[in-house]
């Protein structure tokens, strides 16, 4: 499952960074930005799944830059406000937005928002993205989505165990991207039931992250698939192809 990217949108310095903390946390990626301008330059630069938008944008107005947008593509969009008043909320929806939250904001009550908007907007396509994968390829390798097969360039099965995979996964929806140990971790909950302190923990992310370059690495101490990114935690640093049904 792609860990999703969330554009923070909000000239007050200290909001912007509450919020992007807060998600950062609670398994996001979130992506700061001030202006129209930095909003389209990320919506250009890659991938972006939900954009929270402030009414207020200093010398801009979050309600056009909403309406712009939605021209020009469906990305969901949460309105945040201190304007809270029923015509006022009228106003967000009414040039395209999926939801509005009035600050100040309870943090709990904007992430189960965020992932509501989320599964809402994502359900869909999700299920024939499912449906149609068939594999992934990177580097001569393959995943097989389905019957969870690994090969080598040599087409050679590789077995993986339960969390190596559900790791793999991870990599495979977030090429090139940096993770960090707690985004890893909070994506890797396979069974849906919590994770102990212990499972969660960076210490355990290494260890997983060792057993999995000793299986598909050609020299694990020398990684050319899974890198460590200094400061942040780890890369997955090659193309990842989808062969699609």
């Amino acid at each position: 499952m792609a860990i999703p990217r969330i554009l923070v949108v909000d000239d007050d310095p200290e909001m912007r960074q509450m919020m992007t903390q807060f998600l950062r946390r609670n398994g996001s990626i979130a992506l700061p930005a001030s202006s129209e301008i930095e909003v389209r330059s990320h919506l250009d630069g890659g991938r972006v799944d939900m954009v929270l938008l402030d009414v207020m944008l200093g010398d801009e107005n979050g309600l056009e830059i909403c309406r712009r947008l939605r021209v020009e593509q469906d990305v969901p969009i949460i309105m945040v406000s201190a304007l809270s008043a029923d015509h006022q909320r009228m106003e967000g929806y009414a040039v395209g937005a999926d939801d509005y939250i009035a600050k100040p904001f309870n943090p709990d009550l904007l992430l189960a928002r965020v992932k509501a908007v989320l599964s809402r907007t994502r359900r869909s396509a999700s299920l024939v993205h499912r449906r149609n994968t068939k594999a992934f390829e990177f580097n001569g390798w393959s995943y097989d989505a389905k019957s969870g097969e690994v090969l080598s360039p040599a087409k050679v099965q590789v077995t993986l165990s339960r969390r190596e995979t559900a790791l793999l996964q991870v990599l495979l929806a977030n090429p090139h991207i940096p993770l960090t140990r707690e985004e890893i971790a909070a994506n890797l909950d396979v069974t849906g039931e919590a994770q102990t302190s212990a499972e969660a923990s960076g210490r355990a992310i290494d260890v997983l992250v060792g057993r999995l370059r000793n299986k598909i690495e050609h020299n694990p101490k020398d990684p050319q698939l899974l890198k460590t990114e200094r400061g942040v935690g780890y890369v997955f640093a090659v193309d990842v192809a989808e062969v699609e049904g």
